[in-house]
């Protein structure tokens, strides 16, 4: 693979207008080298782009051109006057930004690259919108699960206490998740709390997403961290990937004891410099792996 070398980032933003109304920023990174390869990059909770700077950085000097979407109420993206979960995310969200990027700017397929929420909205974006499966080569998530980190007992009390705490503030703060930005609402993640308290995946309207899961035959690397204890531990994000059931799978748990830099936790696991050094072949390695699939 090579050294990653660091190039500096073309930004250009994009106001995208959802069906509902909101105006959500897509971002377009690129470097001087462009192969004319593109990947779709979307956040989690308590957080934006930012997130992706150091991965995107080593994307592009790679010759790949980065769509970074913003979530509604996080980054430059606007406010949304109702209240919003990982559903809405996906229904408008990620809709408006995927209509825009294949129907609009004429983008013939690209990878996927989420973290955290964003692979849990790209899940459910997919099952419900199954034509737009045959644009995306490949994916890669790190720290993706949603119903599988309280299936032990001491996960289980994790995720209730936090979502009675989160219950009675209104809102769970960005600093219990490991983050400096935005405190996210309790409606906004109350649908997490449940998926992972009974073990379910299932929506609004009593729609089966896990039974769906199997539907989405992109190949999936999972990335996970040891040192992520309680949003997306091993055992969740291995239950979330083999839903899915697609032999071309592959889990990768990131630890000292396999050779890894570091046991990361649930936010530089993406974010930190060492991750960014060590993990970013993967995702090349991966996508270059799967780039004959169309």
């Amino acid at each position: 693979m090579g050294t990653i070398k660091k190039t500096k980032l073309k930004e250009k933003l994009y106001a995208i207008k959802t069906e509902d109304g909101v105006r959500i920023a897509l971002w377009k990174l690129n470097a001087k080298k462009d192969l004319g390869r593109h990947i779709f990059l979307t956040h989690g909770a308590f957080s934006n782009r930012k997130i992706f700077n150091g991965i995107a950085t080593a994307l592009t000097a790679k010759g790949f051109t980065c769509w970074v979407m913003e979530w509604r109420d996080h980054g430059e993206s606007s406010k949304s006057e109702k209240k919003f979960n990982l559903e809405t995310v996906a229904k408008y969200d990620l809709h408006a930004s995927f209509d825009f990027l294949f129907h609009k700017m004429g983008l013939k397929s690209v990878d996927c690259l989420t973290h955290s929420g964003g692979g849990i909205a790209l899940t459910m974006f997919l099952i419900k919108n199954p034509s737009y499966k045959s644009y995306i080569n490949s994916m890669s998530m790190f720290g993706v699960q949603a119903f599988g980190a309280g299936t032990e007992l001491k996960g289980k009390v994790r995720i209730l206490v936090g979502k009675y705490v989160a219950a009675l503030l209104g809102k769970v703060p960005a600093k219990s998740a490991g983050s400096t930005e935005n405190n996210e609402t309790y409606y906004t993640l109350k649908q997490w709390f449940d998926w992972n308290l009974n073990h379910n995946f299932k929506g609004e309207n009593g729609f089966d997403y896990l039974e769906k899961m199997p539907s989405i035959n992109i190949p999936i690397l999972s990335i996970c961290a040891k040192g992520d204890h309680f949003i997306a531990p091993k055992k969740g994000c291995e239950e979330f990937l083999n839903a899915f059931k697609n032999d071309e799978n592959k889990l990768y748990f990131c630890s000292k004891e396999n050779g890894n830099l570091e046991d990361y936790d649930h936010s530089r696991i993406i974010l930190s410099k060492n991750s960014v050094k060590e993990l970013s072949p993967l995702v090349l390695d991966w996508i270059n792996e799967k780039s004959e699939r169309l």
